[in-house]
């Protein structure tokens, strides 16, 4: 990894609050990394961030190509697939980025902050968030039209905000609040809370933030700022990450758990592995008492 000082020579505006939050994402360190996830089943995302001209923070979102088979004009971070040729999590996000959005993966001009725990998506994916922060302001995008149809930003704050972060007039119906919730009965007992948040181009057709990518950028906001958010993260009865995956795992006819036989994994080892390293130690934020430790 580069150094903070490298990070505080290129970025001159870098606000304190901002500095911070790179630095406790540069020395965040997920427990997890010696799980071994069948590859068929396993995915990782991009988290671009950079500085704004206040010396802000802002993370980089795409809105998917209404084409798509699958969440068609979504609002999303970059990413996908393991692919046979990705030796890491991190080449799976960073050559995702590339063929979405044109972001060259030069880890000088791009480093890498942090690689999170994984995440489950769609009950049967595990997806990994990898952060990087970008430092070349001269960097043009390149977008793959048959996947992509624009990109914009949002500060990283805003994930911290039930109130709008920008002015309500860039909002068609000012009613409707800058951030809600839905709640989902999980198949172990209990529920998981989604969240929605407005990104001020609905009159353009982008969709809010929603969902996995929404709770990904919380999740990272409430590590990178330590502070919980002004609402509360989850349910008190809602399954950690963990939880979910091992569930997955444990599930006979859940894609996860077949892929692992199909790779030549044991699942039910994989699980227990799991359950041992994210709900220990100081690592992991519980989903019902966020920011409390700060």
């Amino acid at each position: 990894k580069p150094t903070l000082e490298l990070f505080e020579a290129a970025l001159p505006t870098l606000k304190e609050e901002s500095r911070q939050c790179i630095e406790n994402l540069w020395s965040y360190r997920a427990r997890c990394t010696q799980a071994k996830f069948p590859r068929s089943q396993s995915a990782a995302v991009l988290v671009p961030l950079f500085i704004g001209r206040a010396g802000d923070l802002y993370v980089l979102l795409s809105r998917r190509s209404a084409s798509l088979r699958q969440y068609a004009g979504d609002t999303a971070l970059p990413g996908g697939k393991v692919e046979p040729q990705d030796i890491t999590v991190e080449d799976t996000a960073r050559r995702e980025a590339f063929e979405e959005i044109g972001l060259i993966p030069d880890r000088e001009r791009v480093p890498l902050l942090c690689v999170m725990e994984p995440f489950l998506a769609g009950n049967q994916m595990v997806v990994t968030p990898v952060v990087v922060l970008i430092l070349d302001k001269t960097m043009q995008p390149s977008l793959n039209e048959s996947e992509v149809t624009s990109i914009f930003s949002q500060p990283l704050t805003s994930f911290l905000a039930s109130t709008f972060p920008f002015h309500p007039y860039r909002v068609p119906d000012s009613s409707i609040p800058y951030h809600t919730t839905t709640e989902w009965e999980w198949s172990g007992g209990g529920s998981i809370r989604i969240h929605r948040f407005l990104t001020g181009r609905e009159a353009d057709g982008v969709k809010p933030v929603f969902g996995f990518t929404a709770n990904i950028l919380i999740y990272i906001a409430v590590w990178g700022y330590r502070r919980a958010p002004d609402f509360e993260f989850q349910p008190p009865n809602a399954p950690t990450q963990a939880q979910q995956i091992a569930r997955a795992l444990l599930t006979p006819s859940n894609p996860l758990r077949l892929a692992c036989e199909c790779e030549g994994i044991d699942a039910n080892m994989m699980a227990a592995f799991i359950m041992q390293e994210l709900n220990s130690g100081p690592g992991m934020i519980e989903w019902d008492k966020s920011g409390q430790d700060w």
